[in-house]
C-alpha cells in the first residue's frame, strides 16, 4: 500500500536529518582541530588523519556494502545504518584515546558509506517517479544546512564546551533520524520498488557521469581545501572575516540546492553541465581578481551555489541512466566523489608546496573545465554507439 503524502514527506523529512548527521560528522574534527589535538595529545596532521581516513573508507567500501545488502529490506538495512551511526557517534563521544576515536571514526565511516548507496533510491521510491529530482534535492537540504549550521555550531559548542560535547549532540540527533525511520519507513522488499531501477538505464552515460564527478570535485576540491590561505594571502582578508565568508559559501550552497530541485525533472543533463560551467568560470576568475575583495566575495557565493547544484544534480542523474541497481550506482557515483575529495586534496597541496596558493584556483578551473568537456562528450558518445540522432532540444531535456 503506498504511503500517506503526509507519512512519506515525514520520512524524508528524516532522511534530511541524517544526511545533516553524517555530513556534519564527517567534517567536524577540522573545526575541532586543535581542540582535538591538544586534548588528545596530537599532531594536528594526526587529527586531520581522521578526515581522511574516513573518506578512505567510504571509497573502499561503498560498493562491496551495496553489493552485499542488496537483497535485504530497506528499512531493515537503512535503521540498521543509522544504528551504527549513532552507536559509533557516541563511542567518539566517549573516546579515551586517539586509537578508539580513530577506529569510531572509521566506523561512522563504514555506515556512511551505505548509507549514501541506499538513501536517494530510499527518498526517491516514496514518491511517484516523475518527481525524482525534486526528491534529490529536498534529501539533499540537510547536506547543505551542515557547512551553514552543523559545522559552525558545532565548532563553537566544542570550544565551549570541550569537543566530545558536539559529538554527543550528534548521537542524540542519530538516535532521532534512526527512531523516525524505522516508525515511518514501509517494509518495501526489493522487487517492490521501481526506484531501485535507473528510469532510463545506460552504461555510457552512468561512465561518463562517474568520470565527470571525479574530475569536477577533483577541481573543486583542489581550490577548496586551501580556500583559507587563498583569502588570507592572496584576497588580503583577515582572520576574522573568514567564518562570514565560509558562512557566504555556504548560503550559496543552499540556494543552488533549492534552485537546481526546480529544474532536475525536465533538464537532467542540463543540471550537471552549467553547474560545472558555473564553477569553472568563477575558479579562473578567481585566479585572474582574487586580490579584489568584493569580487572574491561574490564568487566564492556563485562556487558554493555551483558546487552543490552539481552535487544534487549529479545524484539525480544517477538514479536516472542507472545500468542495473540504483543502489550500486549510487554506490559508485559517491566513491567518485570521495576520490575527487581526496585527489583534489593532494593536487592543492602540491600546488602550494611547489608553486604558491593562487594557482590552486587556476588548476581548480582547468579540472573543472575537463570535466564540463566530458559531460558536452557524452551525447556525441550516445549517438556514435547507437547510431541514434539527437536533436539539442533532446539533450537538455529528457523525460523523467
Amino acid at each position: 500500500m503506498p504511503l500517506s503524502s503526509r507519512r512519506a514527506n515525514a520520512a524524508l523529512a528524516f532522511l534530511g536529518v541524517s544526511t545533516f548527521s553524517f555530513v556534519t560528522i564527517e567534517v567536524l574534527p577540522i573545526g575541532l582541530l586543535t581542540v582535538i589535538a591538544d586534548d588528545l595529545h596530537r599532531s594536528r596532521s594526526q587529527v586531520g588523519l581522521l578526515v581522511t581516513g574516513y573518506a578512505a573508507v567510504v571509497v573502499l567500501a561503498s560498493l562491496p556494502l551495496a553489493r552485499l545488502t542488496h537483497h535485504l529490506p530497506r528499512r531493515l538495512v537503512l535503521s540498521g545504518t543509522l544504528g551504527v551511526l549513532t552507536v559509533a557517534t557516541a563511542l567518539s563521544a566517549a573516546a579515551p584515546s586517539y586509537e578508539l576515536l580513530f577506529a569510531a571514526r572509521l566506523l561512522i565511516a563504514v555506515s556512511q558509506a551505505l548509507f549514501w548507496s541506499i538513501a536517494p533510491p530510499i527518498a526517491t521510491g516514496l514518491f511517484p517517479p516523475e518527481f525524482r529530482g525534486r526528491v534529490v534535492a529536498r534529501l539533499a537540504i540537510g547536506t547543505a544546512l551542515a557547512p551553514i549550521l552543523g559545522i559552525p555550531l558545532g565548532t563553537w559548542l566544542g570550544e565551549q564546551a570541550g569537543w566530545r560535547m558536539p559529538f554527543v549532540v550528534m548521537t542524540v540527533l542519530g538516535a532521532a533520524a534512526c527512531a523516525g525511520i524505522v516508525v515511518l519507513l514501509p517494509r518495501t522488499e526489493v522487487a517492490d520498488s521501481p526506484s531501485r531501477r535507473g528510469t532510463a538505464p545506460d552504461r555510457m552515460r552512468y561512465v561518463v557521469l562517474l568520470v565527470t564527478s571525479a574530475v569536477g570535485v577533483t577541481g573543486f576540491l583542489t581550490f577548496n581545501t586551501y580556500v583559507t590561505p587563498f583569502l588570507l594571502d592572496i584576497t588580503g582578508l583577515s582572520p576574522d572575516a573568514l567564518g562570514p565568508m565560509l558562512m557566504a559559501s555556504g548560503a550559496g550552497g543552499l540556494v543552488g540546492t533549492l534552485v537546481v530541485g526546480r529544474v532536475l525533472d525536465r533538464y537532467p543533463w542540463g543540471a550537471v553541465v552549467i553547474p560545472l560551467g558555473l564553477l569553472t568560470a568563477c575558479l579562473f576568475l578567481l585566479f585572474a581578481l582574487g586580490q579584489v575583495q568584493v569580487v572574491t566575495v561574490a564568487l566564492i557565493a556563485v562556487i558554493g551555489l555551483a558546487f552543490s547544484g552539481l552535487a544534487v544534480a549529479t545524484q539525480s542523474r544517477t538514479l536516472h541512466v542507472a545500468p542495473g541497481s540504483t543502489d550500486m550506482a549510487s554506490a559508485g557515483t559517491s566513491s567518485a566523489f570521495n576520490v575527487g575529495i581526496a585527489a583534489g586534496a593532494f593536487v592543492g597541496g602540491a600546488l602550494i608546496d611547489h608553486t604558491s596558493v593562487r594557482a590552486v584556483a587556476l588548476v581548480g578551473g582547468l579540472l573543472t573545465a575537463a570535466a564540463a568537456l566530458v559531460m558536452l562528450s557524452e551525447p556525441l558518445l550516445t549517438r556514435r554507439r547507437t547510431g541514434v540522432q539527437e536533436s539539442p532540444h533532446d539533450l537538455c531535456e529528457e523525460p523523467a
